[in-house]
């Protein structure tokens, strides 16, 4: 049986229209789930939206919807981004599906039958678009929540509590296990942090708030949203493939992606809860950083947002996933720019790669016909070169480096770029003593592109299919394995296609 590697994102909260932030989690994501269903395994990929709790409510009530309208509109609009992404996501899980509350219900139960799950009473300074609680001294100035500047409501009531603080000791020991489980090494640290301190036990139900996952053995309550919320990693695999429960073939996750703000809830409260129900943890957590605008990450709250549609209308989807890929290194904060955007588009995915797929087939047709020649076996340096990338490419992917992985393909397509202008196939001809050089040259260049088309396809999907095509291979040949040297259909036929990244003007592409 193949390796089996379950991925997720996080559910994305349905109080506004997906922006960038949002599309960035999900192309890297999916960047990740093609480069290992490359590898042969079986990939499953979740995504999905956040509908529960107040803060849906009151955007619901100021839309002059109800909830679940409201819901339903924003979930097709974040479906919709998917979709329009490319993202080979395998189930698009809502936290209002029935079978989903169904078992987060059985879940809370079992927790409370395993005496995790008490009632009492709690007051705090409640920040609704975080839905979370904070310290007096965790605010900022005028009692305003630290990440939205937000003002912040004290609220009072009685609830039903789940025991954090007693799984400290639990969560020390899993990380001094489990040293990569959460990723890069500074936000495992930070997680550590958050235990050393002290855990306070978490309000897990909320009795004012309505629209959520009813408590099942107490109707006047709804379950917090974020422990909804959390569980849909696991209930998602009870009811993606009807009558199929792909829990014991899936769990637990191969690999998580969140941004940082969502930290504390995924590297200590997740995995708290699934201890209480007694559930297998994910084998490793990855945080990537904020994308910023004007030095300010982006949020819908504030309204500092960057929407990626006109970017894919002017410069195509792949653009989009290479920009954020290449631009913004995997794990770290990274600017959005239009002016950054624009140049990477024109001198590396015009210039470096789609002026390389034009060239090479161009001169193929020319001077063989059309024909890629038989290789006559002279670069067999380059070929050492082009296994030891692969292997670069393979590497970083180990490590959820998307970026490293993209920086080791692009430094090939350079190598290819250099090979053109070493050999100068115009040059050689014009000599017919040189005809085996020129053989040699243009397989070299035909069979470096393929190499460079699957090791970029995971990134550029469209793009690599079609160059894949003006090469004479079929468009899905994209396994690693195919990525060698010698992999080659025999005797293909180029076809050059049209330019793969057309100029653009700067001046039109403001959006």
């Amino acid at each position: 049986m193949p390796d089996r590697f379950f991925i997720t994102t996080p559910i994305y909260y349905v109080n506004a229209d997906p922006h960038v932030g949002h599309a960035y989690t999900t192309i890297m994501a999916d960047v990740i789930a093609r480069h290992h269903r490359q590898r042969g395994e079986e990939v499953f990929f979740l995504t999905g939206t956040d509908e529960h709790g107040a803060k849906i409510a009151r955007a619901a009530e100021e839309a002059g919807r109800t909830p679940a309208e409201h819901a339903d509109h924003l979930s097709a609009r974040f479906r919709e981004m998917a979709r329009v992404l490319g993202a080979g996501n395998d189930f698009f899980i809502r936290t209002t599906d029935e079978p989903h509350k169904a078992v987060v219900q059985a879940l809370i139960v079992r927790m409370h039958d395993n005496g995790d799950i008490y009632k009492g009473a709690y007051g705090g300074w409640y920040c609704t678009a975080c839905e979370a609680f904070y310290n007096e001294g965790d605010l900022a100035e005028a009692h305003t929540c630290p990440t939205h500047g937000r003002e912040v409501e004290w609220i009072e009531e009685e609830n039903w509590f789940f025991r954090l603080s007693a799984y400290r000791d639990r969560l020390l020991r899993h990380y001094d296990a489990m040293p990569a489980f959460v990723r890069p090494r500074s936000r495992m640290n930070e997680a550590r942090r958050m235990v050393e301190d002290g855990l306070d036990d978490l309000s897990m139900s909320r009795a004012q708030v309505e629209w959520g996952v009813t408590v099942p053995w107490d109707p006047a309550h709804t379950v917090y949203v974020w422990v909804d919320a959390l569980f849909n990693y696991y209930t998602a695999l009870t009811y993606a493939q009807p009558g199929t429960d792909l829990v014991d073939r899936l769990w637990p996750p191969r690999l998580q992606l969140m941004a940082k703000d969502i930290l504390r809830f995924h590297a200590v409260i997740w995995p708290a809860l699934l201890m209480s129900a007694d559930l297998a943890l994910p084998e490793g957590l990855f945080v990537h950083g904020y994308i910023l605008k004007g030095g300010e990450r982006l949020s819908k709250t504030t309204g500092n947002i960057v929407d990626p549609f006109p970017y894919i209308a002017r410069y195509g989807l792949d653009a989009l996933r290479y920009y954020l890929c290449r631009e913004i290194r995997f794990g770290e904060d990274g600017t959005f720019t239009d002016e950054g955007f624009h140049q990477r588009y024109t001198s590396e995915l015009a210039n470096d790669f789609g002026n390389l797929v034009s060239r090479t087939t161009k001169m193929i047709e020319r001077y063989r016909g059309g024909a890629v020649p038989t290789d006559p076996g002279g670069d067999a340096d380059l070929a050492a070169e082009s296994v030891t990338t692969r292997d670069q490419v393979v590497r970083h992917f180990d490590h959820d480096d998307v970026t490293g992985a993209l920086d080791a393909a692009w430094g090939w397509v350079r190598r290819l770029n250099r090979l053109v202008e070493e050999r100068e196939p115009w040059a050689l001809a014009k000599d017919d003593a040189r005809a085996a050089d020129l053989d040699q040259a243009l397989f070299s260049l035909a069979s470096g592109l393929r190499i460079a088309a699957i090791l970029l396809w995971p990134v550029l999907p469209g793009s690599c299919a079609q160059v894949l095509v003006a090469l004479g291979e079929p468009p899905d040949a994209v396994s690693l394995d195919r990525a060698a040297w010698d992999a080659g259909t025999p005797a293909a036929r180029v076809t050059p296609p049209d330019p793969l990244f057309p100029r653009i003007d700067r001046a039109e592409v403001t959006p």
